[in-house]
């Protein structure tokens, strides 16, 4: 027979066990209204996730598998935003140590690489997430030219030519974020490069002084150019590439996704009837045509498209971190370098610019030579007149392209081919001339072969 006492406990015990049953489902329920936006269900839920996620608001609700494809973007945009972030956390994370003085700034650096606990990481991995971004954002370039993914003939309202523009101011950019950063740590590498580089800038006829002036705060390098540097490096440039990645994403969605969907767009027309024409009606009248929702609605099937959540949710979250465990991995293996502390009256043997500009200084001392009387100003051939030009030609060339709609969101199309061949032979010869810059060029600035050793030069002060 039962006693009180046991049944008494009994009594306990199953009480206690509906608490925790009670605990569990709880806690359950509250990680699944957590999570279902990144985990759907249901297809309704997959859409429903990306109205309620504000993190989601990125991305719209179906996306193509042809965009989801890593053959086709490579996932370049998605890399340069990783690289972003990580610029961002560990630049955030640095300021709290950096101090901007000429007499400071070189000695907090030292602080961070042999003072502070884990510093040294965190300065080679902002470094090296520095130059991966710029690699990353120039070769995003590179893909969207080769797919013609600079224009949209096929979907009436898109302008992907003013994404493309973007892109191109965002690289310059990416190029100025980069170099601000360059002169930070103050010592000789940052000092001398820095000193090129703006003298690079002062070979512009007409402006070529002012625009120097402007960079440094003054005639030389000082107290002013650093506090210059630094503002534009932790606040205006940072501000303005997040404004214009925000306005890239945005663009991207009202075109309609990427390009790719414009030559499924056109491959399924053919197999069906032509996209009806549609009325949109506004406050100016009726504008009418193909709007980039009804074009997508053409390839709006389970054959052509998948839901964002969870299919490219997942596929960002990978991409994001193996760019994280490479940039870690990289920084692990090189670290950041820091040379002597900056000395503008000892100037090294090998004064070169940061390496994403070594291409102008070779072009500056290979455009430099003497015509009879006449010395040649390579500074201005090199260093203004060709990169401007190349610059001119990409922001119009989405203009002068007249390719068929069907090369639009294609790798290397036949009818492409000579254009592609033209701008990729500029591609290869800028990474050559980057290649001769970094291991060609030793003491003042002299042409060795990578067998030949560079000769030293006593140091005087």
């Amino acid at each position: 027979m039962n006693s009180p006492e046991n049944n008494e406990k009994a009594s306990v015990m199953t009480q206690a066990d509906q608490h925790k049953t009670f605990s569990k489902e709880w806690w359950q329920s509250v990680w699944e209204q957590s999570v279902w936006t990144w985990v759907p269900r249901s297809a309704k839920e997959a859409g429903e996730s990306i109205v309620r996620n504000f993190l989601l608001h990125w991305f719209p609700a179906k996306v193509t598998r042809r965009s989801l494809s890593w053959g086709y973007s490579l996932w370049l945009g998605t890399i340069s935003a990783t690289l972003f972030l990580i610029l961002a956390v560990t630049g955030i994370i640095l300021m709290f140590y950096y101090i901007p003085s000429v007499e400071r700034a070189y000695w907090s650096i030292k602080d961070i690489e042999f003072a502070i606990s884990f510093g040294w990481l965190l300065r080679s991995m902002h470094r090296m997430a520095a130059h991966l971004m710029v690699a990353v954002v120039f070769f995003h370039m590179v893909r969207v030219f080769l797919t013609g993914a600079y224009r949209s003939k096929t979907v009436e309202g898109a302008n992907r030519t003013i994404n493309w523009l973007v892109g191109v101011v965002l690289l310059l950019f990416t190029l100025l974020l980069s170099f601000t950063g360059y002169l930070l740590p103050w010592d000789q590498l940052a000092y001398w490069a820095i000193t090129v580089g703006t003298n690079i800038a002062k070979a512009m006829p007409l402006i070529g002084d002012t625009i120097r002036y402007l960079l440094l705060g003054g005639n030389q390098i000082e107290q002013n150019t650093l506090i210059r540097f630094y503002v534009l490096h932790v606040v205006f440039l940072p501000a303005l590439v997040l404004a214009l990645v925000s306005y890239h994403m945005w663009r991207i969605r009202k075109d309609g996704g990427l390009a790719c969907v414009d030559n499924l767009a056109l491959k399924k027309r053919r197999e069906t009837a032509d996209v009806p024409a549609t009325k949109t009606y506004s406050l100016l009248g009726i504008a009418r045509g193909q709007r980039p929702s009804v074009v997508t609605s053409v390839v709006s099937d389970q054959d052509n498209t998948v839901n964002s959540s969870p299919y490219l949710i997942r596929r960002v979250f990978l991409v994001a971190l193996l760019t994280f465990s490479i940039t870690l991995t990289l920084s692990l293996a090189f670290r950041a370098p820091l040379e002597e502390p900056a000395n503008p009256a000892v100037t090294p043997d090998v004064a070169k610019a940061p390496w994403y500009f070594l291409w102008l200084q070779e072009l500056v001392a290979d455009t430099s030579f003497k015509i009879g009387h006449y010395t040649l100003n390579g500074a201005f051939i090199g260093g203004i007149l060709i990169p401007g030009i190349l610059l001119i030609l990409l922001a119009i060339w989405p203009f002068l392209d007249k390719t068929s709609p069907e090369t639009i969101g294609r790798w290397f199309h036949p009818e492409r081919k000579v254009q592609n061949l033209v701008f990729l032979a500029i591609v290869v010869a800028i990474i050559i001339l980057v290649v001769i810059g970094t291991y060609m060029r030793g003491t003042f600035y002299n042409f060795y072969w990578p067998w030949e050793t560079w000769p030293s030069t006593p140091v005087h002060f």
